[in-house]
C-alpha cells in the first residue's frame, strides 16, 4: 500500500518550527481528492448524504477563510493540475494552492487555532493524498 500524507509528522514539523526562517512563508499545496468524501476520522462532519472529496475540500475552504484572513493569510493563487512535463507521469495531483503567511509563527498560530481544529476535518475527509511544502523568497 502506498503511504499517503495527509499531516504534519512530528519530525517534520521540528525541523520546521525550530529552523531559522523568518519572514513571509508561502506554502505549496498539492492535493488529490477521494472519489467520495471519507468522514470516519471525523463524523460528527459528516453530511446526510455522501458527497465528493473535491466539494468537501470546498466546504474546508470556505469554513477555513475566516481563520486564514484573521491571521493574515492570502490565498495567492488555485488551480486544477494536469500531468508533469517534468516528474513522474504516475504521479498525479487534482488540485493546487500557493498561500501566504506573514511568517511559520503566524501560520502556527492559524494551524493550531482551536476553531480552525474543529472544521480541520473537512480537509482530512476531502484528500487522499497532499503535500505541503514552505517556500521562501530567494534569489537567483
Amino acid at each position: 500500500m502506498k503511504e499517503t500524507y495527509l499531516d504534519v509528522t512530528q519530525e517534520s514539523g521540528r525541523i520546521f518550527f525550530t529552523s531559522n526562517t523568518e519572514g513571509p512563508i508561502v506554502m505549496l499545496n498539492l492535493l488529490r481528492f477521494n472519489e467520495i468524501a471519507d468522514f470516519s476520522t471525523c463524523p460528527e462532519l459528516e453530511s446526510d448524504s455522501p458527497i465528493s472529496g473535491r466539494a468537501c475540500y470546498n466546504m474546508y475552504m470556505k469554513h477555513t477563510s475566516p481563520f486564514l484572513k484573521k491571521a493574515a493569510g492570502e490565498l495567492l493563487y488555485f488551480g486544477n493540475t494536469q500531468p508533469f512535463i517534468i516528474g513522474p507521469l504516475e504521479e498525479k495531483w487534482d488540485m493546487m494552492l500557493l498561500v501566504k503567511h506573514a511568517s511559520k509563527e503566524v501560520f502556527l498560530e492559524f494551524a493550531s487555532n482551536e476553531e480552525y481544529l474543529k472544521i480541520k476535518g473537512y480537509r482530512t475527509a476531502a484528500l487522499a493524498d497532499s503535500r505541503l511544502m514552505p517556500i521562501l523568497e530567494g534569489e537567483i
